[in-house]
């Protein structure tokens, strides 16, 4: 797949619109994080909407960026922009700097940056172009230009300096989300907070849904309540529920309506289930496709990078409407028998009908009990009109059956053991 590049100089003015055509305001800049040994990686737009207020447009709300034009996948945060610690403005902050290419060949200053699409469908920093120190005396002349790749060139750093809480996320950005969050809860209270707050929204939020609820509040209870409603907008619906569950009524209904609408909606549906039923274990974001749509199309969907592995091991096939709470579930198509049938093939031919789908109010218990019988990753939760409403995942069940302190537990211990509630 060929890679899409696009220079932020030239990116800066173009409209941004919705799905429906509407214009909702101007590219003004582009938002950056740094890391470790990769180029930085771009996780959002600055949009200017009426009323000349700048705000956030996450990266991942981009579907996409086309001569001229951006789109959205709809609605956006109203809040005003904000630079979060780590973050860094392609325009306002990136241009301008002087770097040193890495072949000792001298120094440049960066006049544009290209940014580019990779296969996975994440935006980096890719080509950089540089102009160099003039070579005349002329008062008119330039220096001349070159583009070079961020592998290429350093920025300048004052000998001897303490590493700086952006340079120790540099360092994390390889950890997965479990080890970073066992990382953070290392260190003393306030290197904690410091590193929190230069993380950026998404990572913070991976490594959150691997603490305990306890540190979870606490982090986010010191970082305010706009990061913390920008971090639960990243969080995975059931476990931004989970967190949001702990704190009080008031508290709750206030970082609500700070969060995205659409992510808010999705909490707020999970929010009216048990924590010990399938309501309260399930995602509210399954793969949902209709009986027309083919083995292609499906595994397009569940290719995506971001999904987690076992959401993707299977899609779930339902009358309209396909978003939860959907039309009437019709049945399951799994990953495995799918590359069985040829790309083509109507999943309604295919479907897995001999596994029934839980009821919202099933206990944890029994949702355990059908995976393990049926050898499942995931399974279906219905409503009382047989629709849609989500998924529950083997993950979501060991995270609730496990004891509560089994994240600091260093290994196996001959006595534990899990109570499925099952006769013994």
């Amino acid at each position: 797949m060929s890679t899409q590049r696009v220079f932020v100089a030239r990116l800066a003015g173009c409209t941004v619109f919705d799905p429906a055509g509407d214009r909702l305001g101007k590219v003004r800049d582009v938002v950056v994080i740094y890391r470790k040994d990769d180029p930085p990686r771009v996780v959002g737009l600055v949009v200017e909407i009426p009323g000349r207020r700048n705000v956030f447009l996450s990266i991942g709300r981009v579907t996409s960026i086309a001569t001229g034009q951006v789109i959205t996948t709809g609605l956006i945060n109203v809040r005003r922009f904000q630079p979060r610690g780590g973050e860094v403005r392609v325009m306002a902050e990136l241009l301008g700097r002087k770097v040193y290419f890495r072949d000792g060949s001298g120094h440049a200053v960066i006049e544009d940056v290209a940014i580019e699409r990779n296969r996975l469908g994440d935006w980096d920093v890719g080509q950089l172009f540089l102009r160099k120190p003039k070579t005349s005396a002329t008062p008119f002349a330039k220096g001349p230009t070159t583009f070079a790749s961020w592998s290429d060139v350093r920025e300048e750093q004052s000998p001897g300096q303490a590493q700086s809480a952006e340079q120790l996320v540099a360092t994390y950005s390889e950890l997965k989300p479990a080890d970073l969050a066992n990382t953070l809860l290392d260190l003393p209270e306030e290197r904690l907070l410091e590193v929190a707050e230069e993380l950026s929204d998404e990572r913070l939020a991976d490594a959150l849904e691997e603490m305990p609820e306890d540190d979870q509040i606490h982090i986010l209870g010191a970082l305010g309540d706009e990061r913390a409603a920008d971090i639960l907008d990243q969080m995975e619906p059931d476990d931004a529920a989970d967190v949001l569950a702990q704190l009080s009524e008031d508290q709750r209904e206030e970082l609500l309506e700070l969060m995205e609408p659409e992510e808010a909606e999705d909490v707020r549906a999970l929010l009216q289930y048990g924590p010990d039923t399938a309501g309260g274990l399930m995602t509210s974001e399954p793969i949902v496709l209709s009986a027309d749509a083919t083995v292609a199309e499906a595994l397009a969907l569940i290719r995506r990078h971001e999904l987690h592995p076992a959401l993707a091991a299977a899609v779930f096939v339902t009358l309209p409407p396909y978003e939860t709470p959907t039309g009437r579930l019709l049945g399951t198509v799994h990953f495995q028998r799918m590359l069985r049938y040829p790309p083509h093939e109507r999943l309604g031919a295919i479907i897995d009908d001999t596994v029934d789908a839980v009821p919202v109010t099933a206990t944890a218990a029994e949702v355990a009990r059908l995976l393990a019988s049926y050898n499942l990753v995931s399974v279906a939760v219905i409503d009382a009109a047989h629709r849609l409403v989500g998924a529950v995942s083997i993950d979501d069940v060991l995270d609730y059956l496990l004891p509560e302190d089994w994240r600091s537990h260093d290994g196996d211990e001959a006595s534990a053991h899990v109570d499925t509630g099952a006769p013994r």
